[in-house]
């Protein structure tokens, strides 16, 4: 689907999709350990129906199919059906979008079983085909063929945030919002409105709202007022960094690390796993010359103040492969959580693997 924010079901993703364990029955048929469910927009009939596919879905499983407003991940919404997952694995459904949903813009759709905690989840624009929509003719508002962003480039704590845009479109007018991290900057709070004028790349800087001053991450998002446009991004409350900092140069003199362009993501894929002893994991788009230090915590913390495993150094960048132990903290654990976190850059990336012996 082309959507504005073309990593919001990786990142999302990366954010995102996640599984719950429990026990199986024999009935149910579980993916690799590394098999993440996904859910897919396929088409969309406005104000009537979304057709949907899947991958890495497990078998032999109720889901209740559940509708709510964008920003819900579908969480509490309107079942609009209930499917079997029959073999598991790819599947294709088309569902009807709930009448107090008809009209709106952007649609949360989830599917999830409560027995078993598996649950996927994605949105889609109400709009027909599955195309996102374009600016108004009238509004004035130049379209665009790329993503907008934005970069966190600097913050004073409790004080202000700056940030730098891409590929914004002209002629816009943008509401900046600010809220808990988390949210994605949806429903918060109304710091200003700001003009993008001729587009492209533009410096803003921005007053952080009395209600958010303590706080250690906040989200911001920038949400158009006249055309379908939007982006967000998050930032340490700090004046150390931000999700998206200007590289500096790592404790070796001479060689800085190597920025990566705007919107390009560091992720981490898991390669291999031997039950309580290591894991082997693969990166994409990892920044050169960086040092990365390794964390392993509890499924569903990101690995954010995990138990320390090694320090790596990303070399060349992009495609990397590492092995790290399993801590003695987290043996035995069913799921664990992995981070590779820069000190020097600020950059990081993590996921989640079964903690059994994978392939």
């Amino acid at each position: 689907m082309m959507q504005k924010r073309v990593f919001q079901t990786a990142i999302t993703l990366l954010l995102a999709f996640f599984l719950a364990g429990g026990s199986w029955s024999s009935a149910i048929s579980a993916p690799s350990p590394s098999a993440i469910p996904l859910i897919y927009i396929v088409d969309v009939k406005c104000d009537e129906s979304v057709k949907i596919s899947t991958d890495y879905f497990p078998a032999n499983l109720d889901f209740a199919v559940l509708m709510n407003y964008y920003g819900t991940l579908g969480v509490g919404g309107t079942q609009v059906a209930t499917v079997n997952s029959g073999g598991g694995g790819a599947l294709a459904w088309t569902f009807d979008i709930p009448a107090f949903l008809k009209g709106s813009q952007r649609i949360a759709i989830r599917l999830e079983n409560t027995a078993t905690g598996y649950y996927s989840y994605n949105w889609f624009w109400n709009t027909c085909g599955s195309a996102a929509p374009v600016p108004d003719p009238g509004s004035g508002v130049t379209p665009i063929t790329g993503i907008p962003t934005f970069n966190i480039t600097s913050v004073e704590t409790d004080s202000k945030v700056s940030i730098r845009t891409y590929d914004f479109p002209a002629n816009d007018k943008f509401q900046v919002l600010m809220n808990y991290y988390g949210t994605l900057g949806v429903a918060g709070l109304l710091i200003t409105e700001v003009d993008s004028g001729a587009g492209g790349t533009l410096d803003f800087t921005f007053s952080i709202p009395d209600s958010l001053k303590g706080l250690d991450r906040i989200a911001i998002r920038l949400q158009s007022v006249k055309s379908p446009y939007y982006a967000y991004n998050w930032f340490w409350n700090n004046t150390t960094g931000g999700t998206s900092p200007t590289p500096v140069p790592t404790t070796a003199p001479g060689t800085p690390v190597v920025s990566l362009p705007p919107g390009v993501i560091p992720t981490i894929f898991i390669q291999a796993v031997a039950q309580d002893s290591t894991v082997t994991v693969v990166t994409n788009n990892f920044p050169a010359n960086d040092t990365f230090d390794v964390y392993m915590n509890y499924y569903g913390t990101a690995g954010i103040g995990g138990t320390y495993v090694t320090t790596v150094n990303s070399g060349g960048g992009g495609a990397l492969t590492f092995t790290f132990d399993i801590p003695a903290s987290m043996k035995g654990q069913t799921r664990i959580a992995i981070r590779l976190q820069s000190s020097a850059s600020g950059y990081f990336s993590y996921n989640w693997f079964w903690n059994s012996t994978y392939p």
